[in-house]
């Protein structure tokens, strides 16, 4: 006698009740589906993924605190993504950063069915690191007003207001703000670009600074320079970085 097969652990996140109990109602037509919890926000659904490692994500897009695109940063690459939501124009982003399908609602059966048939064929398919989705999913030229930063099952939020500079580290930056510092799985390239020109600048290779920050620029030993910060704190300046720096002080004055 044949095994029947696994079913996929489903997690539904959707800030409104309604909405949440007419996928379910939805879903029960599908025996391949079994869902395992429902979350009426973004940080709840973090906890959740880490919680009960779900195989497939039912996912709102506008929400409060954190937005759909931010989960789906904050939680990686691992799980399958369907996107459901009253609004089109986020569609085109969802498949940018790879979820398997986008449903407008109200959800039809059909359309469903659909979509779970597409989960079944991307089965197994090796997806992107999650470091550049979020970036991925912002209209050109809208930048981020705040970053979000996972550390196990917690969920920092700063805005790009506060954030004095970044590091990179490898494949990661470390972001300092208020006096402290997060380690984010992202390029600073990644970060540079997510972030508004005319604020933040790149002083060198490893380096962002917030222009608002900056006291004042000395020199450093022959042809070089640091940027000595409102804190305190010194960060090298590269000779093209000090040209960029110099460019949008001037466009300033």
């Amino acid at each position: 006698m044949s095994k029947p097969p696994r079913r996929l652990r489903t997690l539904i996140v959707d800030d409104e009740e309604l909405a949440r109990k007419v996928l379910r109602e939805l879903l029960s037509a599908h025996e391949e589906i079994e869902i395992i919890a429902e979350c009426k926000n973004g940080l709840e659904a973090v906890k959740a993924v880490s919680l009960h490692k779900p195989d497939l994500l039912f996912l709102d897009v506008q929400m409060p605190k954190l937005t759909g695109f931010d989960v789906l940063e904050l939680i990686g690459n691992e799980i399958s993504t369907i996107f459901v939501t009253a609004y089109d124009e986020y569609a085109m982003k969802a498949f940018e950063v790879n979820a398997v399908d986008y449903l407008l609602k109200p959800v039809g059966k059909d359309r469903l069915a659909e979509a779970l048939h597409r989960v079944t064929a991307r089965s197994g398919e090796k997806l992107p690191a999650p470091a550049e989705l979020t970036a991925a999913s912002r209209p050109a030229g809208q930048f981020a007003e705040r970053l979000v930063v996972k550390d196990g099952t917690r969920v920092t939020l700063i805005p790009a207001a506060k954030l004095e500079y970044a590091e990179a580290q490898d494949d990661y930056v470390a972001l300092a703000s208020e006096g402290k510092k997060h380690l984010k799985q992202q390029t600073i390239a990644s970060l540079e670009a997510s972030l508004n020109p005319q604020e933040f600048v790149r002083i060198h290779r490893s380096y962002i600074v917030n222009l608002e920050r900056v006291a004042r620029i000395e020199p450093y030993g022959k042809d070089s320079r640091v940027a000595v910060l409102s804190s305190g704190v010194r960060l090298p300046v590269s000779r093209a970085g000090y040209a960029r720096l110099q460019a949008l002080i001037d466009e300033r004055d």
